[in-house]
């Protein structure tokens, strides 16, 4: 029995279950949903948002967030891309440009957030609107190409019948939920988003800590959306439209607490993927599309719900 309630207080095991019921029910209600193209096409459609959900869960577990995510990776795309037309910049330095810029605005957002004491939520939404301005200003709103040859060629390959972006999106969960869970940096991320105040006295520099995940964010913003146009072979100005909110309902379904100090990359994942298998489940099996974007926000509101409960259980209990 004991090891029971072990087993289930592993948050990642909560998730599970309903990422297994939902495929059981979509699978029920049309085979063709596990097949191997439409497995495939869940994950490839995944790996773009997923990779900047890594950088957000890191940073919503340091008490952060970034609603500027999907702007930042417009931006980084449409700028490398014209570097690499417009000036002949080699592939190399036009990705690293590309990371740069994220990283800077990264930064910009820790720094107005963490160091001026601006909330989080009006910092990034300011950003949001400049990267996307700067964007639009530097293409005139047309798209950008032809990219590198290189670069088109990774765009387009299917390793495993997947995608490049895939491949990075699930190094980059392995790796990041190693370093959050087993370094000393990743034990500071946790108690700086916990209490602030008590980790401050501990010895933890917790403005570098939050500062740090806010420029990890956008660097993850950057590579999306410079994977993207790999992709699509096209600097497109459109690129990371929206995906601010899917970063954000994936971390939260994934379990990160909005209120810091909580989560796993994993666990993101696992949310993500939820995510993807409700709104593929919702399409295969006929439903009007609008109705993913009413399920996403549905499953979205019952995690934060279970998230102040479980918050309420601990602090009766303690």
């Amino acid at each position: 029995m004991k090891r029971l309630h072990k087993i289930w207080s592993i948050p990642e095991v909560g998730l599970l279950v309903p990422l297994i019921l939902f495929t059981i029910v979509f699978y029920w209600l049309n085979a063709s949903f596990l097949g191997s193209n439409s497995v495939a096409a869940m994950l490839r459609a995944m790996a773009f948002v997923g990779v900047i959900a890594v950088g957000q869960t890191w940073l919503m577990i340091a008490g952060g967030i970034d609603l500027s995510v999907g702007s930042v990776a417009g931006l980084c795309a449409v700028v490398s891309s014209w570097l690499m037309k417009a000036h002949g910049w080699q592939v190399e330095a036009g990705i690293a440009a590309g990371v740069c810029i994220g990283m800077l605005a990264g930064l910009i957002n820790g720094v107005i957030s963490v160091r001026l004491g601006i909330p989080a939520f009006i910092a990034t939404l300011g950003m949001l609107y400049i990267a996307r301005g700067f964007n639009y200003l530097l293409c005139q709103g047309y798209p950008i190409y032809p990219i590198p040859e290189p670069l088109k060629n990774f765009g387009r390959a299917e390793p495993l019948g997947l995608s490049w972006a895939f491949v990075v999106f699930a190094l980059l969960v392995i790796v990041g939920d190693f370093f959050l869970r087993r370094t000393i940096y990743g034990r500071m991320v946790y108690a700086t988003g916990g209490n602030v105040e008590v980790a401050r006295i501990a010895g933890i520099n917790t403005n570098g800590v939050q500062i740090g995940c806010y420029v990890l964010t956008g660097a993850m913003s950057a590579l999306a959306g410079m994977l993207l146009m790999a992709q699509l072979n096209v600097g497109q100005p459109e690129i990371g439209v929206g995906w601010e909110l899917d970063v954000i309902a994936s971390v939260v379904i994934g379990g990160v607490s909005l209120f810091g100090g909580a989560g796993t990359v994993t666990g993101t994942f696992l949310g993500l993927l939820i995510m993807q298998v409700v709104r593929s489940g919702l399409v295969v099996s006929g439903v009007n599309t609008h109705w993913q974007t009413v399920a996403v926000g549905v499953i979205m509101v019952a995690a934060v719900g279970v998230d102040l409960l479980r918050r309420k259980t601990k602090e009766s209990l303690s």
